[in-house]
């Protein structure tokens, strides 16, 4: 019965193309299809959500969390938690190859990518040639669960080491809020001025929430 029911919702995957019309509960089943070769994975979805709240729950999730569920392993832990760090690097990789950063739509979108399953605020560089396509991206200080430290000098070596022409700032708020504090803009300012003495133009400032961003070039808030 269960080896007919993973048949069916294999093809079904297969038909969809997508899990757009799948419930939280059939795309953890789907998943431990890979770990756990036999069996009914339907309850242990079930009680992954009934612990952990969501799917994005259950993929936060440390390891040794997911290990106190019954039905799951090593195996099955490991790959549940390591589903954000692939689909970020997924995302990173594909985007990199191609984009061109022209507009406050791209960028925020862009920079969403770039903080997918992060907990903790991490403030980020990403570096552009004068075409402005990306060329590296990446965490230049890691922080707390409400603060992440931006250092100009930081951002300095950082935007030579790679050569950039152009550079987006980017920090995440796991919190919620996407709009900065007096101290993100003033840092933002910092770091705007330290760039500049060297040739190099900061394009924008985005907070990122979730699936939102906060611009802060659309809000007028680099102006020194």
């Amino acid at each position: 019965m269960h080896e007919g029911h993973r048949k069916r919702m294999k093809a079904r995957f297969k038909k969809e193309g997508s899990f757009e019309n799948f419930a939280q509960h059939e795309i953890l089943e789907m998943l431990l299809y890979s770990t756990i070769a036999r069996g009914n994975t339907n309850p242990i979805a079930h009680d992954l959500l009934t612990t952990f709240g969501s799917l994005a729950g259950v993929l936060d999730a440390d390891a040794e969390e997911l290990k106190s569920i019954k039905g799951i392993g090593e195996n099955s832990a490991f790959l549940l938690s390591m589903i954000p760090s692939l689909s970020q690097a997924y995302n990173k990789n594909k985007w990199e190859s191609r984009v061109m950063l022209g507009d406050t739509e791209s960028i925020g979108r862009y920079a969403i990518n770039q903080f997918i399953g992060k907990l903790h605020e991490e403030f980020h560089i990403i570096c552009m040639d004068t075409n402005r396509r990306v060329f590296y991206s990446g965490a230049v200080t890691k922080g707390t669960i409400d603060e992440v430290a931006i250092y100009p000098r930081l951002v300095v070596a950082e935007a030579l080491k790679h050569n950039a022409r152009y550079v987006v700032l980017a920090h995440n708020h796991p919190s919620g809020s996407i709009y900065p504090s007096e101290a993100d803009i003033k840092a933002t300012r910092a770091v705007i001025t330290a760039l500049e003495a060297i040739d190099m133009l900061v394009l924008d400032h985005v907070i990122v929430a979730g699936n939102s961003y906060y611009s802060m070039a659309e809000a007028s808030l680099l102006d020194l």
